[in-house]
């Protein structure tokens, strides 16, 4: 069976080409799979100006295309038994036991009710344990002020301001919830605490629990939580767009915060990869939970990951962006599409990098798509160069 139309992968080249052109990034990498079939296009430079040209081992801050790995490595102790999904987490995470909920998003701090359950491990895969990022202008609720004081800045990830675990968990258990567990999907902190989790039910750090159990065994060289010296070079320069002018500044150089470990490897954001690593990552997935003679995960469990889990009342209670759930749902450390409303299939599943990332895998397609950038997104709905490239992605297919 054929995978791509080669004339039509060349429209995939021109139109990241036009978006580097625009200028408002200097670069891309992408990458699509398909029946065996590789295609891999780099574009641009890594750095505006006299920057080098992007290069197929050019390594990329893949921010939130952190969490679908933590996923599998919480996961990985599932089937080990090391932990259960439906298992209070209070045991290894006591900093979350016995929590308070907010009576109203906006109440003030005091303002609580006693939460009508523990929280599960599955509450933290599907991030509906109660506690996420809060989308609402700067000063609009008390919890607002009191998780940036007590765990940390908001926005783009910042490896190099980051607490330690424990000091990080500290703080968040001195919070109350903002809605009871299990009620509605907050975004992202569920993948940070999973972080802390996975470490205590490995008993070893975060990272070395990833590098033995999924970067090692699938080859992925070039993915970890900060760059070698050695490797600098190969690091793309970040970019942010400025408010005032609306033109893409640095906001980290490869000498950054990328370029030493950090105090907390998040499990939310904090990995650095390139292309051909996530692809193998990826295809491991796609592939059942197998890659080459090895096994990372059971294919129950990744079905069970690429499922949607939210609850219609879970989807309506969420303050994301408008319409996100019509035709999408989340399954664990992952998006999955529920109704097709695009090229893509109902089952396709995968997640973006606001700093400028987008992997997905359409199981019915065979098709693994990655766009490897570094312009941090200015919203939660993806930018154009996002949305052209899964256009050009699924008018390349050829059967």
């Amino acid at each position: 069976m054929s995978g791509f139309e080669k004339q039509r992968l060349g429209r995939l080249r021109d139109v990241m080409a036009a978006h580097v052109a625009k200028g408002t990034i200097p670069g891309t990498v992408t990458a699509l799979r398909r029946h065996g079939e590789v295609h891999v296009d780099e574009v641009g430079t890594m750095a505006f100006g006299s920057g080098p040209p992007m290069a197929r081992d050019t390594i990329f801050r893949i921010s939130s295309m952190t969490k679908p790995i933590t996923a599998v490595a919480a996961l990985i102790l599932v089937e080990e038994c090391r932990l259960r999904l439906d298992d209070p987490v209070d045991r290894l995470l006591p900093e979350l036991a016995d929590r308070r909920v907010l009576r109203q998003p906006n109440a003030a701090l005091d303002d609580t009710v006693p939460a009508e359950r523990p929280i599960t491990l599955r509450d933290l895969l599907t991030f509906t344990w109660g506690l996420g990022m809060i989308f609402a202008m700067p000063g609009t609720m008390p919890i607002q002020a009191a998780m940036e004081e007590r765990l940390g800045r908001t926005g783009p990830p910042a490896p190099g301001e980051t607490l330690t675990p424990d000091t990080w968990m500290a703080g968040l258990g001195t919070l109350p919830l903002v809605h009871q567990p299990g009620a509605s999907w907050m975004y992202n902190t569920g993948s940070e605490v999973l972080s802390v989790l996975i470490e205590r039910a490995a008993g070893q750090p975060f990272p070395t629990f990833l590098q033995e159990r999924i970067f090692e065994p699938l080859g992925m060289v070039d993915t970890g939580f900060s760059v070698p010296a050695a490797d600098l070079g190969r690091l793309a320069t970040s970019y942010i767009t400025d408010p005032q002018t609306g033109a893409p500044t640095v906001y980290d150089e490869p000498e950054g915060q990328w370029s030493q470990p950090p105090a907390f490897a998040s499990g939310a954001g904090g990995l650095v990869s390139t292309v051909d690593d996530y692809l193998a990552f990826a295809h491991m997935l796609l592939d059942g939970g197998r890659h080459g003679g090895e096994r990372i995960l059971s294919r129950p469990s990744v079905e069970l990951m690429t499922t949607d889990q939210l609850t219609a009342e879970q989807k309506a209670a969420t303050n994301w962006v408008p319409g996100a759930f019509d035709s999408h749902g989340w399954g664990f450390g992952v998006s999955v599409r529920t109704r097709r409303d695009d090229p893509a299939s109902v089952g396709q599943y995968g997640w973006d990098g606001g700093m400028g990332t987008s992997w997905a895998s359409d199981p019915r397609e065979g098709l693994i798509g990655v766009l490897l950038t570094q312009g941090t997104w200015a919203s939660p709905s993806p930018p154009d160069v996002c949305r052209d490239f899964w256009t050009c992605a699924y008018q390349a297919l050829d059967d």
